[in-house]
Protein backbone atom coordinates (compact mmCIF):
# COMPACT_ATOMS: atom_id res chain seq x y z
CA UNK A 1 0.00 0.00 0.00
CA UNK A 2 2.81 2.40 0.89
CA UNK A 3 4.47 2.00 -2.51
CA UNK A 4 1.17 2.88 -4.23
CA UNK A 5 0.92 6.07 -2.16
CA UNK A 6 4.52 6.94 -3.05
CA UNK A 7 3.80 6.36 -6.76
CA UNK A 8 0.68 8.56 -6.47
CA UNK A 9 2.82 11.33 -4.91
CA UNK A 10 5.30 10.98 -7.76
CA UNK A 11 2.38 11.24 -10.18
CA UNK A 12 1.28 14.40 -8.37
CA UNK A 13 4.73 15.94 -8.94
CA UNK A 14 4.70 14.91 -12.62
CA UNK A 15 1.22 16.38 -13.06
CA UNK A 16 2.31 19.62 -11.39
CA UNK A 17 5.30 19.84 -13.74
CA UNK A 18 3.10 19.30 -16.77
CA UNK A 19 0.89 22.23 -15.76
CA UNK A 20 3.84 24.66 -15.78
CA UNK A 21 4.92 25.99 -19.20
CA UNK A 22 8.64 25.42 -19.62
CA UNK A 23 8.81 22.64 -17.00
CA UNK A 24 9.00 19.04 -18.18
CA UNK A 25 6.96 16.23 -16.67
CA UNK A 26 9.48 13.86 -18.24
CA UNK A 27 12.24 15.57 -16.27
CA UNK A 28 10.25 15.01 -13.09
CA UNK A 29 9.80 11.35 -14.02
CA UNK A 30 13.58 11.06 -14.43
CA UNK A 31 14.08 12.92 -11.16
CA UNK A 32 11.74 10.62 -9.21
CA UNK A 33 13.40 7.53 -10.68
CA UNK A 34 10.39 6.13 -12.57
CA UNK A 35 11.07 7.27 -16.13
CA UNK A 36 12.17 3.90 -17.52
CA UNK A 37 9.34 2.05 -15.78
CA UNK A 38 6.79 4.58 -17.04
CA UNK A 39 7.95 4.29 -20.66
CA UNK A 40 7.96 0.48 -20.42
CA UNK A 41 4.42 0.44 -18.99
CA UNK A 42 3.03 2.77 -21.63
CA UNK A 43 4.83 0.92 -24.42
CA UNK A 44 3.23 -2.35 -23.28
CA UNK A 45 -0.18 -0.84 -24.08
CA UNK A 46 0.73 -0.74 -27.78
CA UNK A 47 1.58 -4.45 -27.99
CA UNK A 48 -0.91 -6.76 -29.67
CA UNK A 49 -0.29 -9.54 -27.15
CA UNK A 50 -1.32 -7.23 -24.31
CA UNK A 51 -4.75 -6.53 -25.80
CA UNK A 52 -5.25 -10.15 -26.81
CA UNK A 53 -4.94 -11.09 -23.15
CA UNK A 54 -7.64 -8.54 -22.27
CA UNK A 55 -10.07 -9.58 -25.01
CA UNK A 56 -9.66 -13.26 -24.12
CA UNK A 57 -10.58 -12.57 -20.52
CA UNK A 58 -7.10 -12.97 -19.06
CA UNK A 59 -7.46 -9.82 -16.98
CA UNK A 60 -4.73 -10.65 -14.47
CA UNK A 61 -2.22 -11.21 -17.29
CA UNK A 62 -3.25 -7.94 -18.94
CA UNK A 63 -2.96 -6.03 -15.63
CA UNK A 64 0.51 -7.40 -14.96
CA UNK A 65 1.66 -6.78 -18.54
CA UNK A 66 0.88 -3.07 -18.35
CA UNK A 67 2.09 -2.75 -14.73
CA UNK A 68 -1.46 -1.68 -13.95
CA UNK A 69 -1.09 -0.95 -10.25
CA UNK A 70 1.82 1.40 -10.99
CA UNK A 71 0.02 3.18 -13.84
CA UNK A 72 -3.20 3.52 -11.82
CA UNK A 73 -1.47 5.05 -8.80
CA UNK A 74 0.56 7.35 -11.01
CA UNK A 75 -2.50 8.36 -13.04
CA UNK A 76 -4.53 9.18 -9.93
CA UNK A 77 -1.71 11.42 -8.71
CA UNK A 78 -1.42 13.19 -12.07
CA UNK A 79 -5.19 13.82 -12.31
CA UNK A 80 -5.42 15.12 -8.75
CA UNK A 81 -2.44 17.39 -9.39
CA UNK A 82 -3.73 18.89 -12.62
CA UNK A 83 -7.24 19.37 -11.21
CA UNK A 84 -6.04 21.01 -7.99
CA UNK A 85 -3.21 23.12 -9.39
CA UNK A 86 -4.75 24.56 -12.57
CA UNK A 87 -6.01 27.68 -10.77
CA UNK A 88 -3.17 27.86 -8.24
CA UNK A 89 -0.51 27.89 -10.94
CA UNK A 90 -2.20 30.78 -12.71
CA UNK A 91 -2.33 32.73 -9.44
CA UNK A 92 1.35 32.11 -8.60
CA UNK A 93 2.60 33.08 -12.04
CA UNK A 94 0.41 36.17 -12.10
CA UNK A 95 1.55 37.38 -8.68
CA UNK A 96 5.09 35.98 -8.20
CA UNK A 97 6.46 35.32 -11.71
CA UNK A 98 10.17 35.92 -11.03
CA UNK A 99 10.35 33.75 -7.92
CA UNK A 100 8.30 30.99 -9.55
CA UNK A 101 10.45 30.84 -12.67
CA UNK A 102 13.59 30.98 -10.49
CA UNK A 103 12.33 28.05 -8.41
CA UNK A 104 11.81 25.88 -11.48
CA UNK A 105 15.09 27.05 -13.00
CA UNK A 106 16.91 25.76 -9.94
CA UNK A 107 14.93 22.51 -9.95
CA UNK A 108 15.61 21.73 -13.61
CA UNK A 109 19.28 22.82 -13.45
CA UNK A 110 19.87 20.55 -10.47
CA UNK A 111 18.10 17.66 -12.20
CA UNK A 112 20.45 18.12 -15.17
CA UNK A 113 23.43 17.80 -12.82
CA UNK A 114 21.98 14.62 -11.32
CA UNK A 115 21.32 13.17 -14.76
CA UNK A 116 24.84 14.08 -15.94
CA UNK A 117 26.42 12.28 -12.99
CA UNK A 118 24.31 9.20 -13.75
CA UNK A 119 25.71 8.81 -17.29
CA UNK A 120 28.99 6.89 -17.21
CA UNK A 121 31.61 6.28 -19.87
CA UNK A 122 31.35 9.45 -21.93
CA UNK A 123 32.51 9.26 -25.54
CA UNK A 124 32.87 11.95 -28.24
CA UNK A 125 29.67 10.68 -29.88
CA UNK A 126 27.78 11.16 -26.61
CA UNK A 127 29.09 14.71 -26.32
CA UNK A 128 27.89 15.38 -29.86
CA UNK A 129 24.44 14.00 -28.99
CA UNK A 130 24.31 16.26 -25.93
CA UNK A 131 25.26 19.32 -27.99
CA UNK A 132 22.58 18.51 -30.54
CA UNK A 133 20.10 18.19 -27.67
CA UNK A 134 21.16 21.58 -26.29
CA UNK A 135 20.71 23.19 -29.71
CA UNK A 136 17.23 21.71 -30.15
CA UNK A 137 16.25 22.60 -26.57
CA UNK A 138 17.35 26.20 -27.03
CA UNK A 139 15.60 26.36 -30.40
CA UNK A 140 12.32 25.12 -28.95
CA UNK A 141 12.62 27.50 -25.99
CA UNK A 142 13.07 30.50 -28.29
CA UNK A 143 9.93 29.77 -30.34
CA UNK A 144 7.56 32.74 -29.86
CA UNK A 145 4.60 31.79 -27.70
CA UNK A 146 1.22 31.62 -29.40
CA UNK A 147 -1.64 33.67 -28.05
CA UNK A 148 -4.34 31.87 -26.10
CA UNK A 149 -7.50 31.71 -28.19
CA UNK A 150 -9.93 32.05 -25.36
CA UNK A 151 -10.55 33.46 -21.97
CA UNK A 152 -12.78 31.74 -19.48
CA UNK A 153 -15.90 33.43 -20.91
CA UNK A 154 -15.29 32.19 -24.46
CA UNK A 155 -15.65 28.55 -23.38
CA UNK A 156 -19.39 29.00 -22.98
CA UNK A 157 -19.75 27.88 -26.62
CA UNK A 158 -18.89 24.39 -27.86
CA UNK A 159 -15.83 24.06 -30.13
CA UNK A 160 -16.44 23.56 -33.83
CA UNK A 161 -15.40 20.39 -35.67
CA UNK A 162 -12.14 21.94 -36.97
CA UNK A 163 -11.40 23.13 -33.42
CA UNK A 164 -12.06 19.62 -32.06
CA UNK A 165 -9.63 18.18 -34.60
CA UNK A 166 -7.03 20.78 -33.69
CA UNK A 167 -7.48 20.00 -29.99
CA UNK A 168 -6.90 16.34 -30.87
CA UNK A 169 -3.63 17.34 -32.58
CA UNK A 170 -2.65 19.53 -29.60
CA UNK A 171 -3.22 16.60 -27.25
CA UNK A 172 -1.06 14.28 -29.35
CA UNK A 173 1.81 16.79 -29.62
CA UNK A 174 1.62 17.87 -25.97
CA UNK A 175 1.65 14.35 -24.52
CA UNK A 176 4.61 13.34 -26.69
CA UNK A 177 6.61 16.28 -25.39
CA UNK A 178 5.39 15.73 -21.83
CA UNK A 179 7.11 12.35 -21.58
CA UNK A 180 10.39 13.69 -22.97
CA UNK A 181 12.75 14.99 -20.27
CA UNK A 182 13.59 18.64 -20.88
CA UNK A 183 10.61 19.31 -23.13
CA UNK A 184 7.46 20.97 -21.78
CA UNK A 185 4.07 19.89 -23.05
CA UNK A 186 2.49 23.02 -21.61
CA UNK A 187 5.00 25.15 -23.50
CA UNK A 188 4.00 23.40 -26.73
CA UNK A 189 0.37 24.22 -25.92
CA UNK A 190 1.40 27.86 -25.59
CA UNK A 191 3.13 27.68 -28.96
CA UNK A 192 0.00 26.12 -30.49
CA UNK A 193 -2.20 28.76 -28.83
CA UNK A 194 -4.31 26.45 -26.66
CA UNK A 195 -2.74 26.56 -23.19
CA UNK A 196 -5.22 28.99 -21.62
CA UNK A 197 -8.09 27.29 -23.47
CA UNK A 198 -7.30 23.85 -22.01
CA UNK A 199 -6.49 25.22 -18.51
CA UNK A 200 -9.80 27.10 -18.45
CA UNK A 201 -11.64 23.95 -19.52
CA UNK A 202 -10.02 21.96 -16.69
CA UNK A 203 -10.82 24.67 -14.14
CA UNK A 204 -14.40 24.86 -15.39
CA UNK A 205 -14.82 21.10 -15.23
CA UNK A 206 -13.52 20.97 -11.65
CA UNK A 207 -15.88 23.85 -10.73
CA UNK A 208 -18.82 22.08 -12.45
CA UNK A 209 -19.32 24.99 -14.86
CA UNK A 210 -20.47 24.41 -18.47
CA UNK A 211 -19.89 20.69 -17.97
CA UNK A 212 -20.94 19.63 -21.49
CA UNK A 213 -18.70 22.12 -23.29
CA UNK A 214 -15.68 21.65 -21.02
CA UNK A 215 -16.03 17.88 -21.10
CA UNK A 216 -16.06 17.95 -24.92
CA UNK A 217 -12.87 20.04 -24.95
CA UNK A 218 -11.11 17.72 -22.50
CA UNK A 219 -12.29 14.60 -24.36
CA UNK A 220 -10.94 15.87 -27.70
CA UNK A 221 -7.64 16.81 -26.10
CA UNK A 222 -7.49 13.58 -24.08
CA UNK A 223 -8.20 11.33 -27.05
CA UNK A 224 -5.35 12.96 -28.96
CA UNK A 225 -3.11 12.48 -25.93
CA UNK A 226 -4.04 8.79 -25.73
CA UNK A 227 -3.26 8.16 -29.40
CA UNK A 228 -0.06 10.19 -29.22
CA UNK A 229 1.34 8.50 -26.14
CA UNK A 230 0.60 4.96 -27.39
CA UNK A 231 2.38 5.65 -30.66
CA UNK A 232 5.31 7.67 -29.33
CA UNK A 233 6.07 5.65 -26.19
CA UNK A 234 6.63 2.51 -28.24
CA UNK A 235 9.15 4.34 -30.42
CA UNK A 236 10.91 5.79 -27.37
CA UNK A 237 11.02 2.35 -25.73
CA UNK A 238 12.63 0.94 -28.91
CA UNK A 239 15.11 3.81 -28.99
CA UNK A 240 16.17 3.36 -25.36
CA UNK A 241 16.53 -0.40 -25.81
CA UNK A 242 19.03 0.02 -28.68
CA UNK A 243 20.77 3.34 -28.06
CA UNK A 244 20.26 4.07 -24.38
CA UNK A 245 23.30 6.28 -23.71
CA UNK A 246 23.12 8.35 -26.92
CA UNK A 247 19.40 8.85 -26.27
CA UNK A 248 19.92 9.84 -22.64
CA UNK A 249 22.75 12.26 -23.53
CA UNK A 250 20.49 13.80 -26.17
CA UNK A 251 17.75 14.17 -23.55
CA UNK A 252 20.28 15.69 -21.13
CA UNK A 253 21.00 18.28 -23.80
CA UNK A 254 17.26 18.96 -24.06
CA UNK A 255 17.13 19.62 -20.32
CA UNK A 256 20.09 22.01 -20.43
CA UNK A 257 18.70 23.80 -23.49
CA UNK A 258 15.28 24.24 -21.88
CA UNK A 259 16.88 26.39 -19.16
CA UNK A 260 16.77 29.27 -21.64
CA UNK A 261 12.99 29.22 -21.36
CA UNK A 262 13.07 29.06 -17.56
CA UNK A 263 15.41 32.04 -17.07
CA UNK A 264 13.49 34.21 -14.55
CA UNK A 265 14.01 37.52 -16.37
CA UNK A 266 12.70 36.66 -19.83
CA UNK A 267 11.10 40.05 -20.34
CA UNK A 268 9.10 39.70 -17.12
CA UNK A 269 10.09 43.08 -15.63
CA UNK A 270 11.83 46.30 -16.79
CA UNK A 271 15.62 46.21 -16.72
CA UNK A 272 15.69 48.99 -14.13
CA UNK A 273 13.76 46.85 -11.63
CA UNK A 274 15.81 43.66 -12.02
CA UNK A 275 18.02 44.38 -9.00
CA UNK A 276 15.04 44.45 -6.63
CA UNK A 277 14.15 40.84 -7.51
CA UNK A 278 17.61 39.26 -7.49
CA UNK A 279 17.80 38.19 -3.80
CA UNK A 280 14.38 36.52 -3.89
CA UNK A 281 15.12 34.84 -7.23
CA UNK A 282 18.43 33.45 -5.95
CA UNK A 283 16.75 32.14 -2.80
CA UNK A 284 13.96 30.35 -4.69
CA UNK A 285 16.44 29.03 -7.25
CA UNK A 286 18.46 27.49 -4.43
CA UNK A 287 15.30 26.06 -2.83
CA UNK A 288 14.41 24.36 -6.12
CA UNK A 289 17.92 22.95 -6.47
CA UNK A 290 17.97 21.69 -2.89
CA UNK A 291 14.64 19.91 -3.33
CA UNK A 292 16.26 17.93 -6.15
CA UNK A 293 19.66 17.32 -4.59
CA UNK A 294 18.52 16.26 -1.10
CA UNK A 295 16.60 13.17 -2.32
CA UNK A 296 19.55 12.29 -4.56
CA UNK A 297 22.03 12.53 -1.67
CA UNK A 298 19.74 10.54 0.61
CA UNK A 299 19.34 7.87 -2.07
CA UNK A 300 23.11 7.59 -2.47
CA UNK A 301 23.64 7.40 1.27
CA UNK A 302 21.09 4.60 1.63
CA UNK A 303 22.60 2.75 -1.33
CA UNK A 304 26.09 2.97 0.19
CA UNK A 305 24.74 1.86 3.55
CA UNK A 306 23.05 -1.19 2.00
CA UNK A 307 26.28 -2.14 0.23
CA UNK A 308 28.29 -1.81 3.44
CA UNK A 309 25.74 -3.88 5.36
CA UNK A 310 25.93 -6.70 2.82
CA UNK A 311 29.72 -6.58 2.48
CA UNK A 312 31.04 -9.81 4.07
CA UNK A 313 34.26 -8.04 4.98
CA UNK A 314 32.21 -5.90 7.35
Amino acid sequence: MLRHIINALKGFLIGASNVIPGVSGGTMAVLTGIYGRLVDSIASLSRTATWKALFKGRFREFWQAIDGAFLLALGVGVLLSVASLAKLVTFVFDNYPIRTWAFFFGLVAASAVVMFKGIKGWKPSYVLCALVGVAIGVGVSLIPEGEAVSSGDAICSAPSLPECLYLFLCGAVAICTMILPGVSGSFMLLVMGRYEYVMNAISGLVSFQNLGVNLLIICCFGLGALVGILAFARFLHWLLARWEKPTMTLLLGFIIGSLVKLWPWNGQIPDAAVGNHVPGAILFCLIGAVLVLIPELVSRYLSMKRRSDTDPRG
